[in-house]
């Protein structure tokens, strides 16, 4: 029987090899490929042909969820009408691994007549697509872990590694944010996680647990369990927020043996808790609790009033958690 650890390992040896020669890569060409990129008043057209229109599907996605409008285009239907879609103020990044793909030299001169810039992604720095290139970016890799040479394999890999380095590349000359990238990604957990605020969250008015520093600790159970956040927030007079009252103090003071009839919250609560502003991230106020080991929190404004209130189970039920 094959030793197909042994062979998955060797395989996965080679890739690593073969990204780690691209350091050598990493040049005038690659920088000047980037600011092309940048400076594109319309869109990034990235094409490919087999393995290599595979990988450029990637990228052109990747590109465009990180802040480059982009799209790929198969250059066997750019030959038959898709070539339209390319205008003068785009870039076109042409990938192919020995430069001399039939299907992508042929839309080349079209491609230079519309007058878009012309990038290429090829292992071979004298090819055909890399001399009619505004620059050239070189893929070479010294072997592929295909143990015939044919398959593309390590190749492919340098190639869409070096597409993740051009995208992160611009993403960070953009001053791209994640709230950028949210808007690229609304749906699902991730957009969740990126524009859930607390605002979209938060118990508010009759629903936000509230009593005075002068009510009795049983008032203040009363407020919780009607509530039901297994907490209470707690104001003075002027309404501002004075402390915190939860589930875990309430078993504190009951080892205590507190007499909740007679001593008021006020003598127990937690002083100056942990709080944030309606505007806070979701996902931001996640961090917060986990950091610090807390099950809930109160929201406040800028006079420090409390004006809503959240716990796990919330962001468990948004789908943050």
């Amino acid at each position: 029987m094959k030793n197909f650890k042994q062979l998955a390992k060797q395989v996965i040896s080679i890739e690593q090899q073969a990204i780690s020669e691209l350091q050598q890569f990493i040049d005038d060409n690659f920088a000047q490929a980037c600011q092309l990129m940048l400076s594109c008043k319309g869109r990034v057209i990235v094409i490919g042909m087999g393995k290599s229109g595979h990988i450029g599907g990637k990228i052109a996605a990747t590109l465009a969820s990180t802040g480059t409008p982009a799209f790929f285009v198969h250059p066997g239907e750019a030959s038959h009408g898709d070539l339209g879609m390319i205008t003068a103020d785009d870039v076109v990044l042409a990938i192919s691994n020995s430069g001399e793909t039939a299907e992508v030299v042929a839309i080349i001169p079209v491609i230079k007549r519309i007058g878009a810039k012309l990038v290429s992604m090829t292992s071979n720095t004298q090819s055909t697509l890399a001399k009619l290139s505004n620059t050239h970016i070189c893929i070479q890799v010294s072997q592929e872990a295909c143990p015939l040479g044919l398959a593309p394999t390590s190749s492919t890999t340098a190639t869409l590694v070096m597409g993740d380095a051009i995208a992160v590349a611009l993403l960070n000359a953009r001053g791209f944010t994640a709230d950028d990238f949210a808007l690229s990604h609304p749906g699902g957990s991730l957009g969740k996680r990126l524009l859930l605020r607390l605002k979209d969250i938060m118990h508010s008015g009759e629903q936000l647990p509230l009593v005075k520093n002068n009510a009795l600790i049983k008032e203040a159970l009363v407020e919780m369990s009607q509530k039901g956040l297994g907490m209470t927030a707690v104001t003075n007079e002027q309404g501002k927020l004075v402390g915190l009252f939860t589930d875990g103090d309430l078993r504190r003071i009951l080892e205590a043996k507190v007499d909740i009839h007679q001593e008021n919250i006020a003598s127990v609560m937690t002083q100056n808790p942990i709080t944030c502003y309606a505007d806070t991230l979701a996902a931001e106020a996640l961090n917060i609790m986990e950091d610090k080991k807390i099950n809930g929190l109160i929201i406040v404004n800028d006079d420090n009033t409390p004006i809503g209130a959240m716990n796990m189970q919330d962001l468990l039920k948004s789908g943050v958690l």
